[in-house]
Formats: C-alpha cells, structure tokens, sequence
C-alpha cells in the first residue's frame, strides 16, 4: 500500500467513522486511482476491506445511537424514580412526625422495652404515670422524635420498685392488670392499670428466619384510672346512702304512727288530775316523746322532702306554740326559757309544720349545747328587707357558741360536734327555710352563746292576713290560745 495513501486513510479515520459505505468507497477509488502503480487485484481486495469498514462503521454508528437513545430514557426513568423516592421519604417523614405528635398528645402512657431492658421510646404521660422527669426539647419535629426516644440508653432501673413490680406482673397477665399505688402527695387513692404486649424486634430483622428468631420487645400502654375507680366507689357509696335513705325513711314511718299516738296520751295524763310527781313524770315523758318525734322528722324532712302544703300562717301564735310545746325539753334540761314575741297579726304563706320543726331543731341545739343548764331566748319582730320587710325569728343560748373553724360545716348534713348525733338537724332547717324563699343564718353572741336568725321576707303575705275575715282569725286565735294555756316564760321560769 501506497504511503501516501496510508497517511491520507490514518489521518481521515475520525471522519471515515462518521461516513457512509458508498462515501468510503468513493474515497479509497480516488486515492487507487491517483496512485496508478497498484495492481488490479490489490485494488479490489482493499476496495472489499473499506467497504466491509464502513459497513462496521456504520453499523456501530447505528448502534451507539440506539445506546444513546436507551441511555436518554434510562436516565429519565431514574430521574423520575429518585423523585417517586424523594416524595416517599417526604411523605414517610410528615408520617412520622405525625405519629409523633399523636405519640405524645395520648391521653395514656406508652413504654416500649428491648430484650436487653432498654427503653426504646417513652411518651411524656408514661414518663409522668412512671415518676420520671420529663426532658427538655425545642418545638421541632426532629426534636420531639428525639425526645420520644430519648430514653433509648435508659432502663427500668429509675422507675420505683412498686411500678417494676407491676409491669412485671403484667408481663404475664393475660389482659389488663389494675393496681393501687402508694401516693404520699395526694390524699386519693392512684390507680394505674397496665397492659402488656409481645412483638418481634423490627430492627434486628434481616430475613425470614431472623425475623422469627428475634428477640420480642414489649410494649406497656399505661392508663390512670384513677378518676374511674373514685367514680365507681362515689357509686356504689350513693347507692349504699340511697338503701339507708330508704331504710331509714321506712322506720321513720313506722317510728312515727306509735309516737303520735304516745305523745296524745302522754298530752291527755297532763291534761288529767294527777298529783304534782306524775305530771313531773308525764313532762318527763313528752320531753323525751317530742325529743324522739323532732329526730324522726328530720330523717323524713333530710330524706324525702316533698313540697310544702302553704296556707297563711299567724307567726306571732307560732312562736307562742313554740314556747309552750318546748317547756317539757327545757325543764328536763334545767335550761330557762324566755319567748319576746312581736309578730302578733303577722302573716305568712308557709307551711306551718314544717316551721315548727324548724323552730324545734333550733330550741333543740340549743338545750343540747347547755348540758348544765342555761338561758334560751326565742324572739321574733319584722324588720325592713331591701324594698319591702321581713319577719325575723331568732333562737339565741348561752352555750358555748360556735367554733369559728367549724362555722362553715354546720349546715352540712351529717356534721355535728355531739357524738351519736346524725347531724341532720341545722341542715334540715335550712333546707326548710329556703324552701320558703327565706334564709338561715347562725353567728356568735357577744360575751357567749349562740344565734341563729331565720329571715322571712314579708310581701304578699301580710296583705292577705289583713283581708282574712275576723271570723277566721278569732277560730285561729282561739285555737291557738288553747294550745298556749299558761305562759310559757312563766313555766320556764318556775
């Protein structure tokens, strides 16, 4: 081969790559032609070779497009997955982050351990059911999973022997375990109910046969309960008050129809002629009967109150039955008894029974704070009340007055300073005198002693009193009068 020619096909074979076969052809003609000295048949024979060149030029021209062109598309495919992942791993972390913040705003606790006794994860409510301090982290995302996992590198070993003692327990119970804790800084009782479940360790998860291998890590879900358990025993207490209630409301019946009919005999032997010593024995008597009835009233009254039978009622003759009907109890307990009445023709709708059991009550605290004997002033008078006026009844003694640091307990039911005393008494009367739209207050008097004032606001009540016939006032007075034979201050005092 010719040098010339080679030099020409060495320093054009860049280009010679990128022609056609006829192009090639046409090219090593020319050069043959030129040189003229070559042989036929060595021409032909390199004709042939460029030719079948350039065909395998052109077929790798052909083929490196075609890569090309896969290259182009694969490129675009992995473009188009890295995004799919990117979005993936964007939508896994708000997911997390998601379950993170439900994590730590459960209203239970929930503490996972490793095999080895690590805790894994632990939400803020089963750090503080577990007694442990919280830790400090920012409002981040990143932060607060950190803080859930926090715990990673600490166990049990913080958390007191009595709630170890109770996870261990749960370990091997097969539902829900419900225990009572000892807590020194609260005076209710804390209740914590803990349920445990066994799953394998995701983390050690290599394949099939590891995952079935792995050790199980436990999840504890921590709940108080004790907010349900104070409301199930306030239950079953109310219901053991309600069975009371009804027990002692059916005994106070039964109690009262023989004690109605002892206290009308024991009126009719005092009403009789009797030597001075049997009518001393027959005031023994009602003392003790009246004494008896006004308990067994307030156990109905506390009970079962229903609503009060109003008609107008004369205040004046009810403070004169009320010094006369307590002359008994008063000498029994050597306690005088002096009654300042002013509200003679004052009237007011109200149920007088109930009234006078308000009146009783009252008398009879006072007798029971003198057990040596004493003074007691039954006073009523009306009294100007915001625009209009009111009817004021006061029971004043000369006990011992009230403790100021129980003062805010006496009209509770069941409080009483006596014991034995159901301590039913002050709060029967207040719910009686409210009932009448009035009040009941008690305070101290100067020096010593006792005060209970009961306000009645007077309206309607007087108008209607001053229209009743005179008729019917002179029966009622009459009446009454019958019922107040003799002064009660008078008795009281002999």
């Amino acid at each position: 081969m010719p040098a010339e020619f080679s030099s020409a096909v060495s320093g054009s074979y860049p280009a010679v790559v990128g022609m056609g076969s006829e192009t090639v052809a046409g090219i090593v003609a020319g050069e043959i032609g030129a040189g003229g000295t070559s042989s036929a048949g060595n021409e032909q024979f390199l004709l042939q070779a460029f030719r079948t060149f350039a065909e395998a030029a052109d077929s790798l021209e052909r083929s490196y497009g075609k890569l090309r062109g896969e290259v182009v598309q694969l490129r675009a495919e992995l473009e188009q997955s890295n995004a799919g992942l990117l979005r993936s791993l964007s939508e896994n972390r708000r997911m997390r982050e998601h379950l993170d913040r439900i994590l730590e705003g459960l209203p239970c606790g929930v503490l996972v351990e490793r095999s080895d006794g690590s805790i894994s994860l632990l939400n803020p409510e089963g750090r503080r059911l577990l007694g442990l301090p919280q830790p400090p982290y920012a409002s981040s995302s990143l932060s607060l999973s950190s803080s859930l996992s926090s715990s990673s590198s600490s166990s049990l070993s913080a958390v007191p022997a009595d709630l170890i003692d109770l996870l261990n327990r749960a370990r091997k119970a097969p539902g829900e375990l419900e225990s009572r804790l000892p807590d020194s800084d609260s005076r209710t009782e804390r209740w914590l109910a803990v349920r445990h479940a066994a799953v394998p360790d995701g983390q050690s998860e290599t394949d099939e046969a590891n995952h079935a291998d792995a050790a199980p890590v436990s999840i504890f879900i921590l709940r108080d309960v004790s907010d349900a358990k104070s409301l199930v025993q306030e239950r079953e207490k109310l219901r053991r008050e309600q069975a009371l209630a009804e027990m002692a409301s059916i005994l106070a019946h039964e109690i009262r129809n023989p004690l109605g009919s002892l206290e009308l005999f024991a009126g009719l032997l005092a009403a009789a002629t009797l030597p001075q010593e049997c009518h001393l024995w027959v005031e023994q008597v009602q003392a003790g009967l009246r004494t008896l009835g006004a308990t067994v009233n307030n156990v109905l009254h506390f009970h079962s109150l229903p609503a009060p039978q109003c008609a107008p009622v004369d205040l004046g003759l009810l403070l004169d039955w009320a010094g006369s009907f307590l002359v008994p109890m008063a000498r029994q307990a050597r306690v005088e008894l002096c009654l300042r009445n002013r509200l003679q023709g004052v009237w007011f709708v109200a149920d007088r029974h109930r009234l006078e059991q308000v009146l009783l009550n009252l008398v009879l605290n006072a007798l029971r704070a003198m057990p040596g004997g004493g003074w007691v002033e039954i006073s009523g008078h009306r009294t100007g009340h915001g625009s209009g006026c009111a009817a004021v009844i006061s029971v004043n003694d000369t006990g011992p007055g009230i403790d100021v640091r129980q003062a805010a307990r006496i009209f509770e039911p069941g409080f009483s300073t006596r014991p034995g005393s159901p301590g039913l008494g002050l709060a029967v009367c207040r719910k009686i005198v409210e009932q009448h739209g009035g009040s009941l207050a008690a305070s101290n008097r100067p020096g010593s002693g006792a005060s209970f004032a009961l306000l009645l606001p007077l309206g309607n009540e007087l108008r209607h009193g001053e229209e009743l016939s005179s008729e019917k006032l002179t029966d009622e007075e009459s009446s009454d009068e019958e019922m107040t034979v003799e002064d009660p201050t008078e008795e009281a005092a002999g």
